[in-house]
């Protein structure tokens, strides 16, 4: 313990953010306490209330790191990290890019499905602030490669684009990841459904609307 409380800051915020991450993969959002958390962490609570004050404040925390690894693949997709001449890609390779960047981002997925709203609502103003910093950063970026990768675009046009994307973003978890409960009452309603990636839901959606 004594260890952990020579950590840096921004270190054991990370730490408390991936016990937070590996738990939301066996467990609900609501099912996941504090308690829980420190105990994956072995964090006391009152160790966590001096960086967070709610379990929404965590898992605004995660939401915010996924929209800042997501942007820097988006940022890797367009070349301006030093990588090759994205201005050379062609729609099949641009929307196949922006699909394995989002498979990377279950965890990003998952909570803009299923939480985003209570989470939003019992975080702080300040950090809720924070976290919108980092979608616009995504947002503008996302435009910015739209422009790049296929300049023929109009601005109007990117824009209708990126603000049909961000939405759909919301909604690709449950296509993803449907429990066997849905699949079965799937099953029993006669609806036809198939298992498909998550980069596979997002290339057939751009494909449609670029």
């Amino acid at each position: 313990m004594s260890d952990r409380k020579r950590l840096p800051e921004e270190e054991r915020k990370t730490e408390i953010l991936d016990a937070c991450d590996r738990l939301y993969e066996k467990k609900g959002f609501r099912e996941i306490t504090i308690k829980d958390i420190g105990t994956e962490t072995s964090f006391s609570r009152p160790s966590i209330y001096n960086y967070f004050k709610t379990k929404e404040e965590i898992f605004l925390g995660l939401l915010t790191r996924e929209y800042e690894l997501w942007t820097a693949d988006l940022v890797r997709i367009a070349g301006t990290d030093g990588g090759m001449n994205r201005e050379q890609l062609t729609r099949e390779q641009l929307t196949r890019e922006i699909g394995e960047s989002l498979e990377k981002r279950r965890t990003l997925l998952k909570i803009l499905a299923m939480n985003i709203y209570e989470i939003e609502e019992n975080s702080r103003l300040e950090l809720l602030t924070a976290f919108k910093v980092r979608f616009a950063e995504s947002l503008e970026t996302f435009g910015r490669l739209l422009r790049s990768a296929l300049p023929e675009l109009t601005d109007a046009r990117a824009e209708a684009v990126r603000y049909a994307f961000f939405p759909f973003m919301n909604g690709i978890y449950p296509y993803a990841y449907p429990t066997a409960k849905q699949c079965e009452a799937m099953d029993a309603a006669g609806v036809t459904h198939r298992q498909m990636t998550i980069a596979e839901i997002t290339e057939n959606f751009l494909r449609q609307i670029l």
